[in-house]
């Protein structure tokens, strides 16, 4: 009987163990009667109760009960008298029924309780509550007798409930620990795990249990040296002193159970965990070879330009993202696995190892062609990047190329060529540097059958290689086209440069006849003053006169070569119109005053050498200084020359120029004049010696 059952009743306090003991050491059983009517059968079961909590030892020491009949009935105190007849018998080894001051009417002396000794098994007397100490001492009596022990009903009662609970809870808990703790020892793995997975979880918390049934035990041992409010020490009530080895036989059975389920649970939750990494090593391992893995098999184009490969790129990168949680999996699952290395049994490191060893051959596997695909992508990507700019560039070489050429100098031609020299240049190295992207890009294809899973890519591959190779060999192709163009191109810029160049020569030869002319005509004006000085002024202007004809000549030949130049070309240039008409008239110019020149040359010689003649004293050729002839010869000379002196060279267009300026002239003039004096004077002198004669 629990005392949670019979808890209204037992709050009544219809009867009470005190704890007090007579002087045979038996335990004391209170009945305090009331005014009311007591109920027999709240009362019987009571005593029931109260009897059943000391052990059989204390009970062979018997009982004594006061019945408390100060605020009862005699008919109720008999009634509970012959009762406790059919309750405690046995145990019952004297009954004091404490009567109120004023007694009984005398029906009491009709019934004399020491009659009935024999047949109620137990003595009777009647005593006052005064007269109580004859029998019991008074440090065993409550403070209702006028004892000194301490007796709280509703403590006592709260601590037998929780007593009885833990006791409850704790037994019940010995036997759910046991069953889990024998059923995980058991050798069958399936009549263990069918036993452990029934009754796997304690109906109560084991900690709560133990945690109760600590301070329950520090409560009842605290009673047996702590005094009451008034400070008078007692002893504890047997049921106490009886509750503590039971409570800490139960704590020492709990602590060792649930140590032995820790380390069930343990085990439990170390198989349990070891279960779950597997089961997720497992769908790792199967999502990365299954799924995954035909993610990349389907993935094996490389694109045909730009927005093609980022295209790819971009999926791949979606892959990559699926791959990542995965990853992250894996990462989480091999701390766990580490973990459980680091703290696990032996037993256990030869799954856990290969666990691991299995998921980090997966997990890298794959990592390894994600990478392996994503550098193929990017270099997909820079051979495509590669191969439009180079288009672009054979582009832009090819668009100069059909523009044709029309500069307005050398320069600006040498300008173009250079330019066009560094286009072709840098399709060069262009082309360089898409072979070099090429041959890596072939080369990483070329290692892809080692991730293929057994899978033929031979097909896939060869289409990759041929669009490779094939945009290469176009690249060629065109770069060779624009080279035969730019040769070609190359030969007409030097044409047009070499051009250039003789009608800038030839425009600079008629500059040079032009400045030839110009000093004829203005600083070649002196005539000699006597023969020798004529003859080598006439020496200097016919060397002279070669440097023009070389000047001219020179100029012919490059407007000869303008000529086969623009035939060449199939252009028209403007020597022909222009240049050659001005060296023509420069040059015909140029004879002209150069003929009058050598004519004017000439005749001075005549002059000077006849003056010469007759001005010195020659006495070996007296008959030439006779010779009249000779003197009019010079004079008319003379005259011509003058006379030649004072007209201007006329050109074919009707246009005049005079040799030097005319103080010049009137200088040359007038040497002249002087040495026709001389002449003219001798001549005298030859007619009239005796007029010389008389002078001196």
């Amino acid at each position: 009987m629990e005392a949670s059952v019979i808890l209204p009743i037992l709050k009544k306090k219809l009867a009470f163990l005190s704890g007090g003991k007579d002087r045979r050491s038996g335990l004391i059983l209170t009945i305090p009667l009331c005014l009311e009517q007591t109920n027999m059968d709240e009362l019987s079961v009571t005593l029931d109760y109260l009897l059943s909590i000391p052990s059989d030892k204390c009970k062979a020491r018997g009982f004594t009960v006061i019945v408390d009949g100060r605020k009862s009935q005699w008919n109720v105190v008999k009634t509970v008298v012959l009762m406790l007849q059919n309750v405690v018998p046995a145990e019952v080894s004297l009954v004091c029924v404490v009567k109120p001051d004023e007694f009984w009417d005398k029906k009491v002396t009709h019934f004399c309780f020491w009659k009935e000794k024999d047949r109620l098994g137990f003595e009777v007397i009647l005593v006052s509550a005064n007269k109580l100490t004859r029998y019991i001492e008074p440090c065993q009596l409550t403070e209702d007798f006028g004892g000194s022990l301490t007796y709280d009903h509703m403590d006592w009662l709260n601590k037998r409930l929780v007593f009885e609970k833990f006791t409850k809870e704790s037994t019940s808990l010995l036997d759910e620990l046991a069953l889990i703790n024998n059923g995980s020892d058991k050798g069958n793995q399936q009549e263990k795990e069918r036993s452990v997975d029934l009754n796997f979880l304690p109906s109560v918390d084991p900690e709560t249990v133990l945690q109760t049934g600590h301070e329950l035990l520090s409560e009842l041992q605290q009673r047996r040296f702590n005094g009451s409010d008034g400070g008078v020490s007692w002893s504890p009530m047997d049921d106490e002193l009886l509750a503590q080895p039971q409570v800490m036989k139960l704590l020492d059975s709990l602590r060792e159970q649930y140590t032995r389920y820790q380390e069930v649970c343990r085990q439990r939750s170390k198989r349990t965990q070891l279960e779950e990494i597997q089961q997720k090593v497992m769908q790792v391992v199967n999502w990365l070879e299954g799924p995954g893995s035909e993610q990349l098999r389907a993935q094996w184009g490389i694109g045909d330009s730009i927005r093609a490969s980022q295209a790819l790129q971009q999926k791949h990168e979606e892959i990559e993202s699926q791959h990542s949680e995965w990853f992250a999996v894996y990462v989480e699952l091999n701390q766990q696995i580490a973990a459980l290395l680091n703290a696990g049994d032996e037993e256990d490191l030869v799954e856990l190892k290969s666990l691991q060893q299995q998921l980090s051959d997966v997990c890298y596997r794959q990592a390894s062609q994600l990478e392996f695909r994503q550098n193929l992508l990017q270099a997909a990507l820079e051979f495509h990047g590669v191969a439009q700019d180079l288009s672009q560039q054979l582009d832009g070489l090819l668009g100069m190329l059909c523009v044709d050429v029309a500069p307005a100098d050398g320069a600006s031609i040498q300008q173009t060529l250079k330019l066009l020299e560094e286009k072709l240049k840098s399709v060069d190295v262009g082309l360089q540097g898409l072979r070099e992207k090429g041959q890596g890009l072939l080369d990483q294809i070329s290692n892809q059958a080692s991730w293929a899973y057994g899978k033929d890519v031979t097909i896939e591959n060869k289409e990759n290689v041929d669009h490779i190779q094939g945009v290469m060999e176009d690249m060629q192709l065109r770069k060779q086209r624009c080279e035969d163009m730019v040769d070609v191109r190359r030969l007409k810029m030097l044409q047009m440069v070499q051009l250039f160049k003789c009608e800038e020569d030839a425009a600079q030869a008629v500059e040079w006849l032009s400045e030839l002319l110009d000093a004829l005509l203005k600083t070649h004006i002196r005539l000699g003053d006597d023969t020798q000085e004529t003859k080598v002024l006439l020496e200097k202007h016919r060397k002279f006169v070669d440097v023009a004809q070389s000047t001219y000549d020179y100029g012919r030949q490059l407007l000869q070569a303008t000529v086969v130049l623009c035939q060449s070309l199939r252009c028209t240039s403007r020597s022909s119109g222009d240049t050659l008409p001005r060296l023509n008239r420069v040059w015909k110019q140029f004879t002209i005053a150069s003929e009058e020149r050598v004519h004017r040359l000439e005749m001075a010689i005549a002059f000077h050498s006849n003056a010469e003649k007759i001005l010195q004293d020659c006495p070996d050729e007296p008959e030439a200084l006779n010779d009249e002839d000779q003197f009019d010869e010079i004079e008319a000379v003379g005259k011509s020359l003058l006379d030649r002196l004072t007209v201007p060279v006329v050109y074919p267009d009707g246009t005049e120029q005079y040799f030097g300026s005319p103080s010049d002239m009137a200088s040359t003039a007038e040497h002249i004049r002087d040495r026709m004096k001389l002449v003219s004077l001798k001549r005298q002198q030859l007619r009239h010696p005796e007029m010389v004669s008389t002078e001196s």
